[in-house]
């Protein structure tokens, strides 16, 4: 079938999701009758079979969610949703910020900013259950960690500081930002995983 990859564009790194979507895309065979295009309405979000929620600030994204009438179609979104970084934080269940609204897709607590500061942001190469063997190249750019982990979250990766890849389902997150690079197989990976293959 063909893949409509829809990208929550309220705020964040939006353009580097597309183009890592459509690379992943290309890797994976789709021809250019799929698409990776910008969300910032629940019609918008009608038009998808999955969701990036990007990385950028949680509490304005979190406000901007509310502003435009998506929170509710996001909870009830029935495809597959790839968070990373905020996008992490926004799908908690728990969030120690009063801020954030979560959207509570995964029973999971989440310490935003947990590795401290903008000059704390730091490069790893992670081993990352479902892929390969080989390392992932992770970049964490003021990240957040989840705490807690609960029922029927799985971990797929974790540091000293914290879980940093989880999936439930369809769905998964991320503290660091795979879009910033040139490896798309957890972009695969997650495509495979809502039956785009």
């Amino acid at each position: 079938m063909d893949a409509r990859i829809g990208v929550l564009a309220l705020q964040g790194n939006v353009s580097e999701h597309i183009d890592a979507f459509l690379l992943a895309l290309e890797r994976m065979g789709y021809g250019p009758s799929s698409e990776v295009f910008e969300v910032r309405s629940p019609a918008d979000l009608e038009e998808c079979h999955a969701l990036a929620i990007p990385g950028g600030e949680s509490t304005t994204i979190s406000r901007l969610i509310d502003k435009n009438g998506l929170f509710e179609p996001i909870r009830e979104f029935k495809g597959g949703i790839f968070a990373t970084c905020a996008g992490m934080v926004l799908m908690a269940s728990e969030v120690a910020d009063p801020r954030v609204h979560p959207l509570c897709l995964m029973d999971m607590t989440v310490d935003r900013n947990a590795f401290g500061r903008q000059r704390e942001s730091f490069e790893a190469d992670l081993a990352i259950e479902g892929l390969d063997g080989r390392p992932f190249h992770a970049i964490f750019i003021r990240a957040p960690v989840v705490t807690r982990a609960g029922p029927g979250v799985t971990v797929l990766s974790s540091v000293d500081q914290g879980i940093v890849a989880v999936k439930k389902g369809p769905h998964m997150a991320f503290s660091f930002h795979p879009e910033l690079g040139e490896d798309t197989r957890l972009h695969e990976q997650f495509l495979k995983g809502i039956g785009i293959t």
